[in-house]
This record gives C-alpha cells, sequence and structure tokens, in this order.
C-alpha cells in the first residue's frame, strides 16, 4: 500500500521533502524514488526540485469510497450488494463481472487508474491516473435478452441527465455509446451482456467519462476529445460527479427495466449528434452513406438511403459524419 499512502501525501499539491515523505511512510528515501517513478509510469506528473521534494501540481482530486456513499440517497446505498473502489485494476468491467458471477444482483466499482480500460470494439480506452472517472455498474435483469434493446441508449441518458444536474448542458449523443460535446468526445459506454435469452441476464455497464485530462494526454488520442473541466469552470470534485452520475443511472435502469428504451426514445432523438445529418455507416470492409433519422423503439438507428429507411443495429457498427 506504499505507493497508496504516497499518493494520498502529495495529493494536496504541495512540496514533500523526500526526507518527510520517507518518515511518514517508514521507507527510505530512495525507497521514495522508486514509488515516484512509479507514479511517473502511471501518467502522474511529479515535479522534483533539489532542497524542495516532490509536488504533483495541482494535487489530486482522489476518489474516496466514504464521501461517495455519504452523498448517495441511502435507499440506493441499501441496495447495492458491492461498493468498492480501487487505485489500480485492469479493468472495472472484469471487477463487475465476477460479482455478479458470485452472486450478487448489483454493485458499483471505481478505479482510479485501468492497466487494461477497454472500449467499445476492443479499443484501448485512455485515462491518466485520476484525471477521469472509470466506473462500472453490475446489475441483473430479468426479462431476457430481447428487453435489453436499447440499454446502451438509455445509459447516454442516464449521464446525460447526471451531467446537467451539474451544470453541463450541451451534452449530445452518439449511437450507439458516445457522449459529445462541441463536436468532441467527453465519454464511453461499454455495456457488456450474458445470460439467457428468455430469462435472467447479467450486465455490466462501463463508464468511462474525460474529466480533467492533461492536453498532453488529450493530443495522444486519436480523435477530438473535450473533458468536464474545460467544459465547467467551477466543476465539482470526481467524487460528486460520480455520485450524481450514479444516481441519474440507478433511476435511468429503474425506469428501463419496467418499461424499456420506447418511453426514452423521443428524448434519445433530441440528444441525437447526427440528427436528420449526412452519415456513413462503417461495419468491417463495408459501408453506406445516408441520412441519419434517429431511432426505432428498439434503439437501432435508422438511415435513409435511396429514399428508403432502414434499421441498423449495434455490434461493430461506427457512425461517422460526412465531410463537406
Amino acid at each position: 500500500m506504499t505507493i497508496d499512502n504516497l499518493l494520498a501525501l502529495l495529493s494536496d499539491g504541495a512540496f514533500h521533502s523526500g526526507r518527510e515523505l520517507g518518515e511518514q511512510l517508514g521507507i527510505s528515501r530512495s525507497a521514495v524514488w522508486k514509488q515516484i517513478q512509479r507514479l511517473e509510469t502511471l501518467g502522474i506528473e511529479v515535479y522534483s526540485v533539489k532542497g524542495r521534494g516532490y509536488r504533483i501540481p495541482a494535487g489530486l482530486d482522489l476518489l474516496d469510497q466514504a464521501r461517495v456513499t455519504e452523498m448517495l440517497p441511502p435507499a440506493l446505498v441499501a441496495r447495492l450488494d458491492r461498493l468498492e473502489f480501487a487505485n489500480e485494476v485492469e479493468s472495472t468491467n472484469t471487477l463487475a463481472l465476477e460479482a455478479l458471477r458470485s452472486g450478487a444482483r448489483n454493485g458499483l466499482f471505481a478505479a482510479e487508474f485501468q492497466t487494461r480500460g477497454r472500449g467499445r470494439r476492443g479499443r484501448e480506452w485512455v485515462s491518466p491516473y485520476a484525471a477521469n472517472l472509470c466506473f462500472s455498474l453490475a446489475w441483473r435483469f430479468s426479462a431476457g435478452l430481447a428487453a435489453l434493446e436499447g440499454l446502451s441508449l438509455g445509459v447516454g441518458l442516464a449521464l446525460r441527465e447526471g451531467l446537467r444536474r451539474i451544470g453541463i448542458e450541451e451534452v449530445q449523443l452518439k449511437w450507439p455509446n458516445d457522449l459529445l460535446s462541441r463536436g468532441r468526445k467527453l465519454g464511453g459506454i461499454l455495456v457488456e451482456i450474458s445470460g439467457d435469452a428468455a430469462g435472467e441476464c447479467e450486465v455490466v455497464i462501463g463508464v468511462g467519462l474525460n474529466v480533467a485530462m492533461p492536453a498532453n494526454q488529450l493530443e495522444q488520442i486519436s480523435q477530438p476529445c473535450i473533458d468536464v473541466s474545460r467544459l465547467l469552470s467551477n466543476r465539482p470534485g470526481r467524487n460528486q460527479l460520480l455520485a450524481t452520475l450514479v444516481e441519474s443511472l440507478f433511476e435511468t435502469l429503474d425506469t428501463f427495466e419496467t418499461q424499456g428504451f420506447a418511453v426514452m426514445r423521443e428524448q434519445w432523438q433530441q440528444a441525437n449528434a447526427h440528427r436528420d445529418a449526412a452519415v456513413r455507416l462503417i461495419s468491417g470492409n463495408n459501408e453506406v452513406s445516408g441520412i441519419c433519422r434517429g431511432v426505432d423503439e428498439r434503439g437501432a438507428l435508422l438511415l435513409e438511403s435511396e429514399g428508403q429507411v432502414q434499421a441498423y443495429y449495434g455490434g461493430e457498427i461506427s457512425v461517422r459524419a460526412q465531410q463537406g
């Protein structure tokens, strides 16, 4: 736990000498230096100034499981079978899936850093330590696979509503699982489902939200991105943001479980980033162009091409705006 304790000490953004850190951690100054090097491999910028010590510029806004629990409604907390926060994990989705397989009905799992964070289609999710939100919800649905159609779209609406509650009004949704603002990616959703076609299903909802990305990290991502700190000058801390999003997710999932996506369809249409716009649908080596006409009651994308409207479902399909 040395590295966790070191982070807690440096999270205030002030200088701490190697001697001071060593005394508080019960290790040598050379051991402190080795731990500092480890922090840098996690993408954490550490200033080292001779005679003053070590400092993390602007500090770290670390997640605190106890604080998030206090911020959530007691009735929601009582429903959580599992609540786990970690500093470093392979993937919060993996933790959520393991919890479901061990018998949990639901759970919330969050981490400061994922070594194998995944986006849709197996892409890597880039997220420096303690800069963004990476969390997963485990949830059991009892109505079968067909009842889960449109789930990722409903999750997008829940996150959009949570962001609205903290003051961000300009979030759009890109089918089937991206959050955009000002034409740039703000967050992504990865929903993984297993279970019975007609019975109980295990669902893991993974969320990655850009909160306070260093500029150099944003530049390394292959697509235009934005974060909460660039949209909101006085943003809440990550603990408050997480609690707000989780509460909104629970509200939406409760509605989805009883009424499905159909009741959310019109709301999603209003948030559609490509509403009535020319787009390209790409699936492997295949591509089709047309006008995006929103989604149907099952969450399928409606594309108008050559006077005909056809429904396309998720999976390996990507949507791109046509240029020009």
